[in-house]
């Protein structure tokens, strides 16, 4: 029996490749953070067009060691932009990655839902009752997947995900 995915839409206007491939690369490893912005505003005009807007965004964490190491979160730095042209709160202290997994890259489907599993805690009661969680790209969905999981346990009705690119 199939699962069902524990989020309601997926709005994800572009493939992952050619130009849309390098900004986010450069965004996320050669801290190009101009590339958050154009990001940003190519998906707020998208979604600005064709969904229900949440009562909030919510950026995937990373887990305090890779944040430490990368310096930024790419996904919280793409989502300030959509904030700020949506008109949306940004919520960044709801989420945390409490556990460290590894990198998701090169990672066939079950064993990303296995490294995902139970990697987010809610760290505060929840507020607003429509989410929609910001990340850069969105391959097999199991890092949204918990993420959701983890919002609608603690009361969220409805999680979309917004992402700039799907692999």
């Amino acid at each position: 029996m199939k699962k069902t995915p524990s989020f309601d839409e997926t709005h994800a206007p572009f493939l992952y490749s050619d130009a849309l491939r390098f900004l986010i690369t450069q965004l996320k490893f050669n801290r190009q953070f101009k590339h958050a912005r154009l990001l940003g505003t190519l998906l707020a005009w998208h979604l600005a067009e064709n969904v229900e807007l949440p009562e909030c965004i919510v950026p995937v964490p990373l887990h305090r060691n890779r944040y430490r190491e990368r310096g930024f979160n790419q996904s919280i730095e793409i989502a300030r932009h959509l904030s700020a042209q949506l008109s949306l709160p940004l919520e960044l202290n709801y989420c945390v990655r409490t556990r460290d997994t590894a990198h998701q890259t090169g990672l066939p489907a079950k064993q990303r839902n296995k490294n995902m599993r139970h990697a987010f805690t809610i760290s505060q009661a929840l507020t607003y009752r429509h989410i929609a969680i910001v990340d850069d790209v969105m391959t097999t969905g199991a890092t949204v997947a918990s993420l959701a999981s983890a919002l609608k346990k603690q009361g969220a009705n409805r999680v979309d995900i917004w992402v700039c690119a799907r692999a």
